[in-house]
């Protein structure tokens, strides 16, 4: 070794170190790129030019600057950041950090699309300084890919940075690509429900839930394939998604599953060889599910989780007893800007026209999963699109775009213009999804999960009926708008939303899923008919109501409140009589109300009516009283029948009143539905109670609804919010009339039918046993 090389090793080993005098980052950067000296010369004397150095120098410094961010305090210079255990957040941080020391500035899109220390100094080096070109050590072979699947990657030639990384990309996909040719052969699996499975992604969203379906719906022993230490922190680990997601982790669970500790970006996942041979000879199916999903990272950044994990999963599926693979892809393979068909057997998008790392990583492990079905294996491609929340227990995943499109359109109150959102809720994603595994007669298929498309008329008319008016923006005015919103008032929750935003790349998947066509799913309808499931249904207001409700628990959305410009509204106005409880009601009493409602959400959720307006009763105060507040429960307690089943709640008012002199006054009034003959003045009638706040009831009475004001102001007077379209006013009038009418004939009907019920029970009529007693 000569004094030239010592003095390299001295210099590397003083700044991984921290030594005190060693060479700073700028120092390194500084002799790599002028030729600078290898160590710090004394104050006094001149600095000697030296030759200029590789970008594994710079690599070294950035490597150790990024192994100060994750969990093992090191990154290898041909290693991911992300692989390693970087976040998002983390890689702001870093790039902050090395801004600071080199005093450059680092495109933090390039560094999402590949985060590798070796990379990231090969891309800054020219941006640094007009020097010779340095020479650049060839990357050494990922240590993710399978030993029996390795490939070398063409070179390619010198170009511009950023087309050369272009290049570099596809380069990769197609020795990725390759790799399927190395597969072992395998003979066609028996057709026969599986018994042992193993599922990746169990800890994920989509994986938790088809988790328990498999439970649910079949008898399949399930192996977990879980990132952990041990045994012991996987099954931790996974019980703790499982509650997360409001899943059940029970004793009856915990038997059907098997947890792996091991990890899908490894050569046979992390296991012994031991482990993976008995799986390759025991197992059923293979189901793969976990993936790497973020729409900022590129495709050298994915490839070791979404594309080399499929591969060895593949492996697995080939190697011993035939069985086959059930692979969760993505309708993002479709997602090139200007494609104009997604259907199960549609051609997929050019592989040169996908921009994300994301969509390219997807897109290429279905097509190499495709080139091993020539080799007998036998492969199901399941496409979801956006997967939205459950509709029963509002689970969601925070991660995902189509929440945080969801969550910004309900918190800002504006939509960009788009012409499909392909979303599903995810139970019923996990359910189709787990009938085509544990349908022999549906494997080696492709099936898109997207449900029922949303159009842009859809969502803007469940908006609105929800009560939020939403304004339609273009894409660019939107995104700009909902920047300029995040960056005011920062919602951490939409912090991932606001990094999409500001990334170019991702910028382009978001419109090729905004301006993209619906996806077709004939396949799939036809599996959900034959097996008897659920059939899609459009992920509207209604499917969305929990998940909405836990979004707002969350700080995501803003539910409609009662202090909300009203959404539909009407006029009520009631004549009648009160007196002193006991006595005769002799005293003229009248109310003036406003009915209205924040939100159709209101509605289904509460069965609430807000009410305003003034109550003019001379025995409580000589001038009329003002509504301070007001509630009116449409068939409160679910109509539950008082008196023993011969009166049913059709409403309930509870009023607090101010009068003139400040003081403060409570009213309560019903409507009762019985079994007789003056229904039409049973839906008009409202007996009432008035007293003081906090004192018992003083006054008592009924007051009615003139029969020649109903139609005219609960009808024919509704009135909408006017931001409304004519045609969104007319079907915020027919959904409330519908809703409210329905509520009503339930509430009349059932005093009808309890006394039918009490006419023809025959156990009213004694026994010969029961009259000799």
């Amino acid at each position: 070794m000569n004094n030239e090389d010592t003095g390299q090793r001295a210099a590397a080993e003083a700044i991984e170190g921290g030594a005190s005098g060693g060479l700073s980052v700028a120092d390194l950067l500084a002799r790599v790129t002028s030729g600078a000296p290898a160590t710090a010369p004394p104050a006094a004397a001149p600095s000697a030019p030296a030759p200029a150095r590789t970008a594994d120098d710079v690599a070294d410094v950035i490597a150790t600057a990024a192994g100060r961010h994750l969990p093992g305090g090191r990154l290898a210079i041909d290693a991911d950041f992300f692989d390693a255990g970087g976040t998002s957040v983390q890689a702001v941080e870093l790039v902050a950090e090395l801004e600071a020391e080199l005093g450059v500035e680092f495109d933090l899109d390039e560094v999402f699309a590949d985060a590798r220390p070796v990379s990231l100094a090969r891309r800054l080096l020219p941006a640094t300084a007009q020097a010779e070109p340095v020479a650049v050590t060839p990357l050494a072979p990922d240590p993710a890919t399978p030993a029996a699947l390795t490939a070398t990657p063409p070179s390619a030639p010198a170009e511009a940075p950023y087309s050369r990384a272009r290049r570099e990309d596809l380069d990769q996909i197609l020795a990725d690509l390759a790799l399927a040719d190395r597969l072992p052969f395998t003979d066609v699996p028996e057709p026969v429900p599986p018994r042992r499975i193993l599922l990746t992604g169990a800890t994920g969203f989509l994986g938790s839930h088809m988790l328990l379906d498999l439970l649910r719906h079949s008898e399949a022993h399930v192996y977990c394939l879980v990132r952990a230490a041990d045994e012991e922190a996987a099954a931790a680990r996974l019980a703790e998604a499982l509650k997360g997601y409001r899943l059940p982790w029970s004793a009856e669970v915990r038997r059907r599953v098997t947890v792996l500790p091991g990890d899908i970006r490894r050569p046979r996942l992390g296991l012994t060889e031991e482990r993976w041979h008995t799986l390759a000879h025991e197992l059923d199916g293979v189901v793969g599910v976990a993936a790497a999903v973020d729409f900022l990272r590129g495709y050298h950044s994915l490839r070791a989780s979404n594309v080399l994990g499929a591969l060895t999963l593949a492996e697995l599926a080939a190697t011993g007893r035939p069985k086959p693979l059930h692979h969760i892809s993505s309708i993002a393979v479709f997602n090139e800007v200007g494609i104009t068909a997604m259907g199960e057997d549609d051609p997929l998008a050019h592989a040169d026209r996908l921009i994300s790392g994301y969509d390219q990583s997807k897109w290429a492990a279905e097509v190499a999963l495709r080139r091993a079905r020539d080799h007998g294996l036998v492969v199901t491609a399941l496409r979801p699109g956006g997967i939205g929340g459950h509709t029963r227990t509002g689970a969601y995943n925070p991660q995902d775009l189509s929440s945080g499109l969801i969550s910004a359109f309900g918190r800002f109150r504006t939509v960009p213009a788009f012409h499909y959102l392909n979303a599903a809720p995810v139970d019923w994603v996990s359910r189709v999804a787990v009938a085509a595994i544990c349908e022999p007669d549906a494997w080696g298929y492709d099936y898109n999960l997207t449900g029922v498309p949303n159009t842009l008329d859809d969502v803007v008319r469940d908006m609105a009926l929800g009560g939020m008016h939403v304004r339609v923006q273009d894409w660019d005015e939107w995104r700009t708008d909902a920047l300029a919103r995040l960056e005011a008032e920062p919602v951490p929750e939409l912090a991932f939303l606001g990094r999409v935003l500001q990334s170019p790349t991702a910028l382009k998947l978001c419109e090729a899923t905004l301006k993209g066509p619906a996806a077709g799913g004939e396949r799939t309808d036809a599996l959900v008919d034959a097996l008897g499931l659920p059939p899609a249904a459009r992920y509207d207001a209604r499917a969305q109501l929990r998940t909405f409700e836990r979004l707002a628990e969350d700080g995501l959305a803003r539910l409609p409140h009662k202090d909300d410009q009203p959404y539909l509204w009407f006029t009520e106005t009631t004549e009648g009589h009160v007196g002193p409880v006991g006595a005769a009601a002799d005293t003229p009493c009248s109310m003036a109300l406003t009915l209205s409602i924040a939100s159709m959400y209101q509605l289904v959720k509460e069965r609430r009516v807000d009410v305003t307006g003034e109550v003019t009763c001379a025995a409580v105060h000589p001038r009329p009283l003002t509504v301070e507040r007001g509630d009116i429960w449409v068939r409160p307690d679910e109509g539950i029948p008082q008196r023993h089943g011969t009166t049913h709640q059709l409403l309930r008012y509870r009023l607090r009143l101010r009068d003139a002199d400040g003081g403060l006054w409570w009213l309560e009034g019903r409507k009762h539905a019985r079994a007789r003959r003056d229904v039409w003045r049973q839906t008009r009638a409202l007996t009432v109670e008035i007293g003081r706040l906090g004192e018992a009831a003083r006054l008592i009475g009924e007051v009615v609804v003139p029969a020649d004001t109903y139609v005219r102001d609960q009808i024919d007077g509704i009135r909408v919010d006017p931001r409304l379209t004519a045609r969104e006013k007319r079907a915020a009038k027919l959904t409330w009339l519908a809703w409210f009418g329905l509520e009503m004939g339930r509430g009349l009907l059932g005093p009808f039918a309890r006394a039918a019920a009490d006419l023809l029970d025959l156990r009213r009529t004694p026994t010969l046993t029961e009259q000799h007693r």
